[in-house]
């Protein structure tokens, strides 16, 4: 009996495939359907030949003086493609994603640059759910997803610091809203939405450091969150007070 380890491959070819059989010293030839492959004679009986291109499940053979062997089946595997992301930034540690595209099914590595993802789940042909690898700082990287058909590329992910808050000044106002309170921090400029409570306002960004907050109406006192697609700071928070009348 011949057996193929592995058996399929990328259309390209040129992968090593063993072939474990018997009686294999003094072959001849090693065909994957029409195309001759390369080959070692490991032993009478392993034989290491490398695939040729392909587009289709062929028949692999073995010639040698005393006869061929048996056809055993090997399957070329389409190469992977990207169409998109879920999401292009996220969080330091722990950026959840989706990549969607073709020929996902036997993924076997999930890269961000250099750096394999944390874990990534195969949900079937066209789609991937990946957890990020964990950064220390802010970067752009490349995407990357490899099959037994190949590597695809051409996508990036922006991995964002979260935003931290040391300080809000003005942090009353009155209850009708409009006070202007300068925050300062780091990493603001990645900041996408403000929060007095539960009530989303406006704001302007002046730079990383810096970003102007407009109080929307309120009462009481409500934390202020700073939010972007690195986390959130909840550190602040903003008193309204009551206007007579």
């Amino acid at each position: 009996m011949v057996t193929l380890n592995p058996h399929q491959g990328p259309t390209s070819g040129g992968n090593q495939v063993v072939i474990t059989g018997t009686g294999f010293t003094g072959a001849t030839s090693v065909k994957f359907g029409t195309k001759s492959a390369s080959f070692t004679v490991d032993s009478n009986t392993q034989i290491t030949a490398i695939a040729p291109s392909n587009s289709n499940a062929v028949q692999v053979v073995v010639t040698t003086p005393y006869g061929t062997t048996a056809p055993v089946w090997y399957f070329y595997i389409l190469p992977p493609s990207m169409s998109s992301l879920s999401t292009t930034s996220g969080p330091l540690s722990g950026a959840a994603l989706t990549i969607y595209g073709a020929n996902l099914y036997t993924a076997t590595a999930v890269r961000f640059g250099t750096e394999n993802a944390a874990s990534f789940n195969v949900v079937n042909d066209n789609r991937i759910d990946v957890v990020g690898p964990t950064l220390t700082t802010a970067a752009t990287l490349a995407v990357s997803v490899t099959t037994k058909g190949g590597t695809a590329n051409g996508l990036t992910f922006r991995f964002v610091a979260a935003p931290t808050v040391v300080s809000m000044d003005p942090t009353t106002g009155p209850d009708y809203g409009g006070t202007p309170s300068t925050i300062t921090g780091t990493n603001l400029s990645d900041v996408t939405d403000v929060l007095y409570g539960a009530d989303s306002t406006a704001f302007q960004l002046i730079d990383d450091t810096t970003l102007i907050a407009y109080s929307p109406g309120g009462t009481g006192t409500v934390p202020v969150t700073v939010l972007s697609a690195g986390g959130s700071d909840t550190s602040q928070s903003f008193t309204y007070t009551v206007t007579p009348g």
